[in-house]
Order: C-alpha cells, then sequence, then structure tokens
C-alpha cells in the first residue's frame, strides 16, 4: 500500500474557504480529464501520490466525469479503497451534480430527485460514507431554487455531505441560494467557477464580489483556459494536444492568430518575471484573496509539479497587473 511523504504538509499553503473552518490547499486537483475508462489507471494513482506527496489534500470530482460517465469516479474510488483508505480524513473529496447524468426526465437538472439520487449513486461508485463538499452542479431556471437548496440541505443532515457548494452560478442567484440556505441553517461554503486571465465572466456576473460579501469561497476551474495559458500553443497546436486527440473541449478554431499573440503577450510578461506563463496564471487567479483555491487538470505527474511552482510565485507589481488587464481586455474583445 501507498505510504505518502512524512513532510507532505511542509511546502503547502491552505486558505480559510470563506468565512468557514474548512480550509483548502491553494492548489487542488480536478478529476475532469484523464480518469475515465479512457485513461491509464496506473498514471491516475502516480497523479494522485504525487499530488497527496506535496500537499494537495483536495479532489474534486462530478457525477459524469469520464468518459463514460461515471468512470472517474469508480476509478478515484478504488485508488481510495487500494491506496488511501487510512488517509481518508486528510482528503478533501467533493462531487457534484446538474448536467445530464442518466436517461429520462430525472437524470439532468436541480429537482430534489436528481441530485438526492445522484448523490447516492456517487458515493456507491467512490465508496465512501460521505463527500466533504456537494454541489449542484449548474444553475437550473426550470426547477424552483427552493427546491434545488432544499435538496442540498438534506444531503448535509442526511451526513453523506459535510458542505455544500454551488458551481457555475452567478452573482444575483448565488445570493438568493445563500440566502435560502442560510435559513435552512446549512453550512454552504463555496462557489466552483471557471475563472482565468481570458474569462473573467466572475467579475462580470457579479458572482465574484458577492462570494466576498457574503463570505463564501470560491475554486477556480480552467484556471488555465484549458491549456491556452499554458504556453504549449505560442507556435501552433502541437501534434499531441488535447485539440488533436479530444475535441470536446478546447477547439482549434478559438486559437486565432489574434489571440495567440495576446498569449505571446502574456508569455512575455512571465518571462520578465523569470517564471512560466502557467506559473503567473495561476497566481493571478489568486492575487487578491478572493478565490481560495485554483483546481488544476493533468495528464502526468510532473504536471502537477509544475503547477505547485506557483507556491513561489512573487506578488504582482501595479504595473505588472495593468499590462495583464490591457491583455485580457483584448482577447475578450476578440471572442
Amino acid at each position: 500500500m501507498y505510504l505518502p511523504e512524512e513532510n507532505r504538509y511542509a511546502a503547502m499553503e491552505y486558505n480559510r474557504c470563506g468565512d468557514s473552518g474548512l480550509k483548502l490547499p491553494k492548489v487542488s486537483l480536478g478529476l475532469w480529464h484523464n480518469f475515465g475508462d479512457t485513461g491509464n489507471y496506473e498514471n491516475m494513482k502516480r497523479m494522485c501520490f504525487t499530488a497527496f506527496d506535496h500537499g494537495i489534500t483536495h479532489f474534486d470530482l462530478a457525477n459524469n466525469y469520464g468518459p463514460p460517465y461515471g468512470s472517474a469516479e469508480m476509478h478515484f474510488g478504488t485508488i481510495l479503497k487500494e491506496e488511501f483508505s487510512a488517509y481518508r480524513d486528510e482528503l478533501i473529496i467533493s462531487t457534484k451534480a446538474g448536467y445530464d447524468m442518466w436517461a429520462g426526465p430525472y437524470g439532468d437538472g436541480g429537482s430534489r430527485k436528481y441530485l438526492l439520487a445522484s448523490l447516492d449513486q456517487s458515493l456507491q461508485r467512490l465508496g465512501l460514507s460521505y463527500v466533504d463538499i456537494f454541489y449542484h452542479h449548474r444553475m437550473d431556471p426550470s426547477t424552483p431554487l427552493e427546491e434545488t437548496m432544499g435538496a442540498l440541505h438534506q444531503a448535509v443532515i442526511s451526513g453523506k455531505a459535510l458542505y455544500a457548494g454551488l458551481s457555475n452560478y452567478d452573482g444575483e442567484t448565488m445570493e438568493r441560494a445563500c440566502r435560502i440556505l442560510d435559513r435552512l441553517g446549512c453550512p454552504f461554503i463555496i462557489n466552483q467557477n471557471s475563472y482565468n486571465i481570458v474569462n473573467r465572466t466572475i467579475e462580470n456576473n457579479g458572482l465574484k464580489a458577492a462570494a466576498v460579501k457574503n463570505g463564501k469561497g470560491i475554486i477556480a476551474f480552467s484556471p488555465l483556459a484549458q491549456g491556452i495559458l499554458t504556453g504549449r500553443y505560442l507556435d501552433g497546436v502541437p501534434a499531441d494536444s488535447r485539440i488533436n486527440t479530444d475535441g470536446r473541449f478546447l477547439k482549434k478554431e478559438q486559437l486565432t492568430p489574434e489571440k495567440t499573440e495576446c498569449i505571446r503577450t502574456l508569455h512575455s510578461i512571465a518571462a520578465r518575471r523569470g517564471e512560466t506563463l502557467a506559473s503567473m496564471a495561476l497566481k493571478w487567479v489568486l492575487r487578491d484573496g478572493a478565490v481560495t483555491s485554483v483546481l488544476v487538470g493533468a495528464s502526468k505527474p510532473q504536471q502537477i509539479l509544475d503547477n505547485l511552482k506557483v507556491l513561489e510565485s512573487a506578488p504582482f507589481t501595479q504595473e505588472e497587473l495593468d499590462a495583464i488587464d490591457v491583455v485580457s481586455k483584448t482577447y475578450a474583445g476578440l471572442s
């Protein structure tokens, strides 16, 4: 059985999640990619070992991560059972429900029936009696918000989740949800949203400001914009790029010459700071304390180690932030 590094907590920094008592590592590991049946199980294990050996305690999933749906939870559940069973209380494990999961009218959305059934299925796949955080994965205007929030509350009071979270909500809807959950006494502590230099939606839709105002944490997924901010695409699309092997997310047509020039400018700013574009991009997401953790994906252990270099990244000067803002607005104008 795997034995983690004894000094695994030495270098990692942990942030309190909003006003709650829960702390998350600055860098968390997302299992959105490379943990489905198309991935290599031994590589999955090595990535989990590398993460935990370096203080990454938070592993994030959803019911439909794969492919196929559910397979990421099944593979991680096997790793938990075979390698991490002695360390469950040192881990934060989250999952979600909200997007399509199974056929018929009850396998999608925000209904009480779907959310609670999905959580039961997730726990079975993971081999756990509870998850630490259970998220509603997306806003569902066809379901009363009171019903969806009531389902999250039920998940907590049943002991199947310790905390509730919301994902892909805007600021106004999050605040309405927050008021409902407060009345119920449900420990809603975190928002999961896409956020990076070239996607600042949560600044524009009020989510970031509302989270700060209400004392809620934010965990940012796609902090490297599906790889755009890693520097891999400065000179075209590499042959082994996910753009060529998995077209579900990042599309080749997104990388126009004008957008590529923006990325080159960001790369130059990072070079002047003496770091990689990826490290600078992760540091930017964490720059002002509003974001609790950045949620990174990986296809191999070395990528996790590379992302951890953000812990060594220097604070930004105002001049650097202004220069990044110019590029960010230019990129947004090209969309």
